[in-house]
């Protein structure tokens, strides 16, 4: 395969993955009470949002190096 097609077929990939997950997810731990030997941590899951225009313009992206490499061929 080409390296164009493989960029296109990873750039659709990322293109669907974007839009089916709509952001990535994270676990953090934070603590809560210090106090002395005692000590208490609260698990804080925080989400990186991903807006719909970015898997948009990677599907797209995505699809056009597709096409623009199967003409070349």
């Amino acid at each position: 395969m080409k390296t164009q097609t493989i960029a296109a077929i990873i750039l659709i990939a990322i293109g669907i993955m974007a839009f089916a997950y709509q952001g990535i997810s994270y676990t953090t731990k934070e603590k809560v009470i210090d106090i002395g030997p005692i000590e208490m941590t609260a698990d804080s899951t925080k989400t990186f949002p991903l807006p719909p225009i970015v898997g948009a313009v990677a599907l797209v992206g995505g699809i056009i190096l597709l096409v623009v490499g199967k003409k070349n061929t």
